[in-house]
């Protein structure tokens, strides 16, 4: 694996241990949703008339958070033929420019998200065409709200903060979007350190490639570790 240690300690274990669990949870819950739709649907021809819609939801934030934590552990595929053609030295310049080009892409994206979700929650985009140089005024959405999942009842007070104390029906749409600019936030984070690692010489790219042989033996020391 490109220069990915497995050794962790401290708060980047307990951090690490938070991302794979949250992934886990999600993974288990589209399962058991899915599983229980099908058994009422085929069996006593009913259904849960929000389950489309959440394990949709789940899946999206499954996407947005594992691209993020593929970055961390180095676990995105990719095509070396080229850059293998290179000495050490001329390897990492273009793994560098290669990391600059990806901090630039997850902070377009972040802004693209941010300004997406922002008027679901009440807040304001950002201006500028590609980089944002201030905020402005948006159309308050934050009573937007999603097609069939309801709104728990724990979460109703909200209500007074986001609706001007208007019931909601369904969930709000800032809830489950919100993962659109946590997700390019954590991306844009995990590229920064993927970049000054490579420029610290910890790390010689940014994915695994064809190494599948170094990958499989990360993968069993990580589990001989724990």
């Amino acid at each position: 694996m490109a220069g990915h240690s497995s050794t962790q300690t401290g708060l980047a274990r307990i951090v690490s241990e938070i991302e794979e669990t949250a992934i886990a949870v999600i993974l288990g819950l589209m399962t058991v949703i899915t599983f229980i739709n099908v058994v009422l649907r085929y069996g006593f021809n009913t259904g849960l008339i929000w389950g489309l819609e959440v394990v949709t939801f789940l899946f999206a934030w499954l996407v947005l958070f594992g691209m993020s934590y593929a970055v961390k552990v180095t676990a995105h595929l990719g095509v070396d033929a080229v850059v293998n053609l290179f000495s050490e030295g001329p390897r990492k310049i273009l793994a560098t420019i290669a990391g600059i080009v990806c901090v630039i892409y997850a902070a377009l994206l972040l802004k693209g998200a941010w300004d997406y979700w922002a008027p679901f929650a009440g807040l304001d985009a950002t201006t500028g065409r590609w980089f944002p140089t201030g905020f402005e005024n948006s159309r308050d959405q934050a009573w937007y709200e999603v097609i069939d999942t309801p709104i728990p009842d724990w979460l109703r007070f909200i209500e007074p903060l986001m609706n001007e104390g208007e019931a909601y029906e369904k969930l709000p749409r800032f809830i489950p979007y919100f993962m659109m600019p946590f997700g390019a936030a954590l991306l844009l984070l995990r590229f920064v350190q993927a970049l000054v690692k490579v420029v610290q010489g910890r790390q010689t790219g940014l994915i695994v490639s064809h190494e599948v042989e170094d990958a499989i033996e990360d993968v069993k020391h990580m589990n001989a570790e724990r």
